[in-house]
């Protein structure tokens, strides 16, 4: 069973700063890295700096 909901007094003030303040785009690839390695398969070849360099060498194919 899980514990209390901790108290976030404040919570709402703090996701309206973070919804005010647009990410850069050093943010913006450090979020998209962390989101593929998280979602990557588990593997020794998989590391978070390769997923930093496959982010930025990613390539979209045109539709045939």
């Amino acid at each position: 069973m899980m514990g209390p909901t901790p108290e976030r007094n404040d919570l709402e003030q703090q996701v309206k700063e973070a919804l005010a303040k647009p990410l850069t785009d050093d943010e913006f690839d450090q979020q998209k890295a962390s989101f593929a390695y998280g979602n990557a398969p588990d593997s020794d070849f998989i590391t978070k700096d390769s997923a930093m360099r496959a982010i930025h060498s990613f390539r979209l194919k045109e539709a045939a």
